[in-house]
């Protein structure tokens, strides 16, 4: 067969599949970008293993592969689930046994299961083992062997442990061993020997610093992931591995690439992502079998020269490395089908990287590329190509011969106009040309009757062609920031679009054509020149997020009540001068943003907003806190901010009613304080009351054991709570600009709730002393006629006891004696409040002699240590 019918028929297959798949992409993404691009970068998290190697092209004994196994479809993904399943329920066995307790670390269940090496392999997620039962690792020999178990799974995933459980050697024929996300150090105490069976072993996300020599001994080890942890350096003795096949070393520390890993002949996946590799060794070409390899995110500045002498490499991975150029050599690698390059510096393609025929994924944004050869036709099996963020002013009019390709992305580029014969895509299915300087839209884009997706935002379009109808399988579509003056009549003829984002442009007026398009789930309207709210929008009744934010409507149609699948409405920056009571008719609105306008009341009915969550109402013109808001015990966040609207000065106690607030924004106001109640707003979160003039926090604010982010910068505080530590979820604290002076505001600054707890303890300790010391001048020094003046002042009852001259308790006793009620008695208030009503309760009977030797006592106590 020749290649053009090749071509024609993989065509045909994709269209045909294309239709089969279509109904259940209309309201998601299409993901057929997703499976092809997600593959390497799952190999790079060492979770794909058995999906890597399942997808992986077969060779064939001249060196080809089968393309069509690169080819990564939903229904094979399916089909392996399927096999998976019915493999684990006819050869798999699960048991339920207690296993013992380890002082040394948590005791997890360990889940254990049979699984042969066919339903194994057939896995999509080496972590997905739901069907798994569990099984004592005290389970007997004869047991074993009568029950005929031959493979065992062993899944600690997430269990606290902190170091390598030794009870997992206690059980016999172990192959598959995942110990991940835990905090292993090292396999100290572990005797690998135990061990000699494995074929897959995981440890990614710990935090081993190193692996022990003994790791030679697994001979059969076929797959080894030890992401994710603080490994510096890979022993030499892991050349002894040579069953090994997939090899697993991303986020780690390593500088120096592996020694003596050119022994491992049958390696076929390696990633070292996200290391400091700066160099990669001639050696490698020994690799023969290598067919993945991943070293992205490293420290790279030349591309490896061996790497084009890996005769089986079909994946390359050297994005966000530090390469400027490409070798001639690179068209050794004959049957490449995948390069990723994305952030690096490359400023030009060498004419040999288009020798490679059977490149199917092509990655190259963020880098200097000014140009792109004509020879970019000889790819006819492109299926993704990424240029965005780059420094082009043309496409070549032969990438029109790239027939197979579904995703062309060009955003972020110079680019004035697109290729005559970008019609001839016929296959394409996202196309992307966000942020160029594109004119015109062509009309031959309605030859592009595959797309999904198209998106032109960030342009200077004035118009968009009427031929875009016949693009009848789009579903989402970008055309903001450009110069579109009217609405495109095209787009109401899309049946399946489901997303139109149009805002940034100067559309005055929505055609009443937009009522045919029902289907419109998400449509983005924002910062345009609408004066009205159109009875036209009213009729998409399945629109579930509206933008209309940044034009210049007053008031809604009544006819809003159509709406009724409408979750999210946004109509802030518009000229509302009063609350479109039209919108309380909307039961099932979530979120309503109805800020920066000129409202100055909220109408009682908005408690039929039974569902809403989220509610913004910042910066209007509000003379009083609207207490009607108080009624929507749904509501979740409520910003009431108000830096370009009327001041608030006071909040009603009625807020508490809010039970299920979440985030409250008060900022921007002239708040004086805070409701005595407010810690019945027991769900709080967030609370931001920047900017106000409230002088302290109420006691019950310190029961608000939810709170996480507290901010009251700009306010007129002069104490903090001592018990501000009982805010235990605390995390984020703001109290700059304040008066402060318990604390003082350079121990606030760090923002550092322990220490300003561990300050105002400290303080607490201090005034206590100080109070006590007090009461003894005041014992020492009152007379017993200033005694009964001064307890009632004090609102303090003497008894009989204290005034009688027959009392063996001296005055000064006496006096210390009532003082100490008069404290329990008001053991709410602080040591410094109290002393405050003390000198208070002095002056008012004229015990100046007293006060002064308080005052003495004061100014000594900054040299005092107690």
């Amino acid at each position: 067969m020749s290649e053009k019918e090749d071509s024609s028929e993989e065509a045909e297959d994709t269209t045909s599949q294309f239709r089969k798949e279509f109904k259940s992409q209309l309201v998601e993404e299409p993901n057929f970008i997703k499976e092809t691009s997600g593959l390497l970068r799952g190999a790079s998290d060492g979770k794909l293993f058995h999906q890597i190697s399942d997808m992986r092209p077969t060779m064939d004994t001249s060196g080809a592969h089968d393309d069509t196994s690169t080819s990564f479809s939903e229904s094979k993904s399916k089909g392996n689930e399927e096999q998976r399943k019915s493999q684990v329920s006819e050869n798999g066995t699960t048991y339920d046994i207690l296993q013992s307790t380890d002082e040394t670390s948590p005791s997890p269940s360990l889940s254990v299961s049979e699984m042969t090496p066919e339903s194994e392999a057939s896995s999509v997620d080496f972590l997905s083992y739901d069907t798994l039962g569990r099984i004592s690792p005290q389970l007997s020999e004869e047991n074993e062997k009568g029950l005929g178990i031959d493979n065992v799974t062993v899944n600690l995933k997430a269990k606290g442990l902190q170091e390598f459980p030794k009870d997992i050697l206690k059980i016999k024929y172990v192959k598959y061993l995942y110990l991940d996300e835990n905090q292993i150090k090292s396999f100290e105490g572990a005797d690998l020997n135990e061990l000699l069976g494995l074929e897959i072993l995981s440890l990614q996300d710990n935090r081993l610093s190193s692996l022990p020599s003994e790791i030679q001994l697994l001979h059969n080890l076929r797959i080894l992931n030890i992401s994710h942890n603080q490994i510096s350096h890979i022993p030499k003795e892991i050349s002894q591995l040579r069953n090994i096949s997939q090899l697993f070393l991303n986020n780690n520390y390593i500088e120096n690439f592996p020694s003596d890993l050119e022994s491992l002949r049958n390696l076929e996946i390696l990633s070292l992502a996200k290391n400091n590799l700066r160099h990669i060794p001639d050696t490698l070409s020994s690799l023969k079998n290598l067919s993945i390899l991943n070293l992205e995110y490293n420290q790279l500045t030349i591309f490896p020269k061996v790497l084009c002498f890996l005769p089986k490499l079909i994946s390359l991975n050297l994005t966000g490395n530090l390469i400027s150029s490409l070798p001639k050599e690179i068209s050794e690698l004959k049957i490449l089908g995948k390069l990723l390059m994305d952030h690096n510096k490359l400023t030009f393609l060498p004419v040999q990287i288009f020798h490679l025929l059977r490149m199917q994924e092509l990655q190259l944004t963020d880098n200097k590329l000014e140009a792109i050869s004509h020879k970019i036709e000889n790819f006819r099996k492109l299926r993704i190509l990424t240029l965005d963020k780059n420094l082009l002013e043309e496409i070549p009019e032969k990438i029109s011969n790239c027939v197979m390709l579904e995703c062309l992305s060009l955003s972020d580029n110079k680019l004035t106009k697109l290729p005559k014969n970008i019609y001839k895509l016929k296959n394409l299915r996202e196309f992307h040309v966000n942020r160029n300087m594109i004119m015109r839209i062509p009309e031959d884009i309605s030859h592009l009757t595959n797309m999904f997706s198209l998106e032109f935002s960030g342009n200077i379009i004035t118009d968009v062609p009427i031929e875009i109808k016949n693009c009848r399988k789009i579903t989402k579509i970008d055309l903001s920031y450009n110069k579109i003056i009217y609405f495109p009549l095209g787009l109401c003829a899309l049946e399946y679009l489901y997303h139109l984002s149009i805002h940034g442009n100067y559309i005055s007026e929505i055609p009443g054509d937009i009522s045919f398009s029902k289907q419109l789930v998400h449509l983005e309207f924002n910062e345009n020149k609408l004066l009205i709210f159109s009875e036209h929008l009213c009729s998409l009744i399945n629109l579930q997020y509206l933008d209309l934010s940044k034009n210049q409507i007053r008031k809604i149609s009544p006819s809003i009540s159509n709406m009724a699948s409408l979750r999210v409405l946004i109509l802030c920056c518009n000229k509302f001068e009063t609350f479109p009571i039209e919108v309380c008719t909307l039961e099932n609105l979530q979120v309503l943003d109805i800020s920066e306008n000129q409202i100055q009341e909220i109408p009682s009915e908005i408690c039929n907003l039974k569902g809403i969550q989220k509610l913004n109402i910042s910066s209007n013109q509000f003379v009083n806190f609207p207490i009607e808001l108080c009624q929507l015990q749904s509501l979740e966040e409520l910003n009431i901010s108000q830096i370009h609207g009327r001041k608030l000065t006071r909040l009603p106690q009625e807020l508490s009613n809010m039970t299920l607030l979440k985030g409250l924004d008060i900022s921007n106001n002239a708040i004086r304080e805070i409701p005595e109640n407010v810690g019945e707003l027991r769900s709080l979160v967030s609370f931001n009351a920047n900017n106000n003039q409230i002088s302290y926090l109420p006691p019950s604010f310190l029961s608000l054991n939810k709170l996480q982010q507290l901010q009251l910068s700009g306010n007129n505080l002069t104490a903090l709570p001592s018990g501000i530590n009982n805010l235990i979820s605390l995390k984020n604290i703001n109290f700059d600009d304040n008066p402060l002076l318990r604390p003082p505001m350079e121990i606030c600054k760090g923002k550092h709730l322990y220490t300003i707890a561990r300050y105002l303890q400290r303080a607490d300790e201090r005034d206590e002393k100080i109070l006590e010391k007090i009461f003894k001048i005041v014992a020492n020094n009152i007379t017993k006629a200033n005694f009964k003046f001064f307890c009632q002042k004090l609102n303090l009852v003497l008894s009989e006891t204290d005034m009688s001259t027959k009392s063996t308790v001296s005055l000064s006793e006496a006096v210390h004696q009532a003082l100490t009620r008069w404290r329990m008695k008001n053991n709410n208030l602080s040591s410094a409040a109290l002393k405050d009503q003390l000198i208070r309760a002095l002056t008012m009977i004229g015990a100046y002699e007293i006060i002064d030797k308080i005052t003495v006592l004061q100014l000594s106590t900054c040299t005092i240590k107690f």
